[in-house]
């Protein structure tokens, strides 16, 4: 399994001199299989742009799936060119709604006129739009699990992904802290998340803010680092991947990050260069 990390900010894109090196693109991963060209995308943030350069003059042909609603999670989806042609085939699952809302109706509530130009079925090429219940599907072969996380404002799945071989765990909006504050305050380790975490190749968890901003981290529905970095332990996973980062924190200050944590777990900071081989 070959992960790219084309989106690594939350909230908003973050443009400028003194983010370049980790990136200003919201959130977006693809997975391949090996060499392969990318299948699977997590998220839709502005990061999504940029997985047209992964696949050259070829069409997207695979599936996209959400892990929320918001924003910095569905807004570069109009402007992932490969996937707005003829020749694209896509499908695009969301968390089923708790209102039994339509997966494309829902997607349309931000993506229609006013706010933009067309709706979902403006979108050129063959497309679904599926609603997914928390469980397991088989997609681009590769085996997803679907657990509902905490997070303000909206149903928010995390995922667990699998080849066979290899497991990567995203998480990328998660607030732990909404079901208590946990033995160290920075929210409960609950089953959810240790069931997607557990064990896996790779972590990659909402670390938008840090220990001394959890008010803020509250506030906002996010998780602070040092939380995502204990999950791993306690999870036993191999590497823990900081993501969706707050988008006024400058790369220097994300270079000081992983000198807050001990050796084990390792930890890395998701760059928009960042290409894991799991």
């Amino acid at each position: 399994m070959r992960a790219h990390f084309l989106g690594v900010r939350g909230s908003t894109p973050a443009p400028g001199e003194s983010f370049a090196r980790y990136g200003g693109y919201t959130s977006c991963v693809a997975i391949a299989h090996g060499d392969e060209a990318p299948t699977l995308i997590l998220d839709s943030g502005t990061g999504i742009r940029r997985v047209s350069a992964l696949l050259g003059d070829a069409a997207f042909t695979g599936t996209i799936l959400l892990t929320h609603l918001h924003w910095d999670h569905v807004n570069g989806l109009p402007f992932f060119s490969a996937a707005d042609r003829d020749d694209a085939r896509v499908a695009l699952w969301l968390p089923e709604q708790p209102d039994g809302a339509e997966a494309a109706d829902v997607l349309a509530r931000g993506m229609s006129p006013p706010h933009f130009p067309i709706g979902p079925e403006g979108l050129r090429g063959e497309w679904s739009f599926r609603s997914l219940p928390p469980g397991t599907i088989e997609a681009e072969g590769f085996s997803i699990e679907a657990r509902e996380i905490p997070h303000k404002g909206g149903r928010t799945y995390g995922y667990r992904v699998s080849d066979g071989t290899s497991v990567l765990t995203y998480m990328p909006d998660h607030c732990p802290a909404m079901l208590g504050r946990g033995p160290d305050g920075w929210g409960e380790y609950h089953s959810e998340a240790l069931g997607l975490a557990k064990g896996a190749d790779a972590l990659v968890h909402d670390a938008q803010m840090t220990a001394e901003e959890m008010a803020a981290a509250v506030f906002f529905g996010h998780s602070v680092a040092e939380y995502a970095v204990e999950l791993g332990r306690r999870a036993e996973a191999r590497l823990v991947v900081l993501f969706h980062h707050q988008p006024d924190r400058p790369d220097d200050a994300l270079d000081e990050l992983p000198g807050r944590f001990r050796p084990e777990p390792q930890v890395v900071v998701a760059a928009e260069s960042l290409v894991l081989e799991l």
